[in-house]
């Protein structure tokens, strides 16, 4: 008998951000490979969108509206999300905020929103999604999502690349306090995507410089985001993988001169 690693029927998969462009896509990538989806965020069309290309294609999603900064949104996310399936088993985090602003000119309402919006909803979900995981003891995957500002950190976006820094920081931590309960966190770090907060900062000059420092030469398609969130998900593809940062960039980590 064939066993297929990559099979997540019976999982139940919440992916906060799930209406964003790469967090639908990995959103549809999950329910491609059967697991339950539950798509969690502020924009109920767009969620609703996510959803209905989920069924379309035979698999299982439902929308649940909620802002990932707000403890007591998602802790009610989470019991709604137990009466409709009866667990959690992986965790997507995948909101984001990007700015363009000179450091000189930062004011710190743009720093908290984009440091609540990219990490705070992160520490909150793995408090609130990862406490049921290690209470349930059935083990389970948290998949965070970071970005190749991380490390080193691009110019121009520097509260986002001190944001995602910290994610890598969070996951590495966090991939050592859930490890006894057999609760795997680990990141995927994506390239250049073309996902609606990095659109607005794409001059043609810096687009340019992304080409020249990426060896596949291309943006990424978001389904390429894909794969790599199925394989973490997987409990039987990644099951000694934990604290792991997962590049999908083309090459763009590999590059120097």
């Amino acid at each position: 008998m064939f066993v297929t690693m990559f099979d997540l029927t019976g999982k139940t998969a919440v992916v906060i951000g799930g209406n964003s462009t790469l967090g639908g896509a990995m959103a549809v990538g999950l329910a491609s490979h059967g697991a339950r989806v539950a798509v969690v965020g502020r924009n109920k069309e767009k969620g609703l969108a996510v959803c209905s290309r989920i069924g379309e294609a035979g698999g299982e999603a439902r929308f649940f509206a909620a802002d990932a900064t707000r403890e007591e949104d998602l802790k009610q996310v989470l019991a709604e999300v137990l009466a409709w399936s009866g667990c959690v088993d992986i965790l997507m985090n995948c909101p984001g905020m990007n700015s363009a602003t000179p450091f000189f000119e930062l004011q710190m309402e743009e720093w908290d929103a984009i440091m609540d919006i990219n990490l705070k909803s992160v520490v909150l979900a793995c408090q609130i999604f990862g406490k049921h995981m290690v209470e349930r003891g059935a083990g389970g995957s948290i998949i965070n999502i970071s970005s190749v500002s991380s490390s080193p950190p691009l110019s121009k976006v520097f509260t986002y690349s001190a944001s995602k820094a910290a994610v890598n920081n969070i996951t590495q931590f966090l991939a050592r306090e859930f490890a006894p309960s057999r609760v795997r966190v680990n990141a995927i770090i994506p390239g250049f995507f073309p996902a609606e907060q990095n659109r607005r900062i794409l001059s043609q000059e810096r687009v340019e410089s992304i080409m020249q420092h990426t060896p596949l030469g291309r943006f990424g398609s978001p389904d390429e985001l894909q794969g790599a969130a199925v394989f973490l998900a997987s409990d039987l593809a990644s099951s000694f993988v934990t604290g792991a940062l997962i590049r999908v960039d083309g090459g763009f980590g590999a590059m120097t001169i």
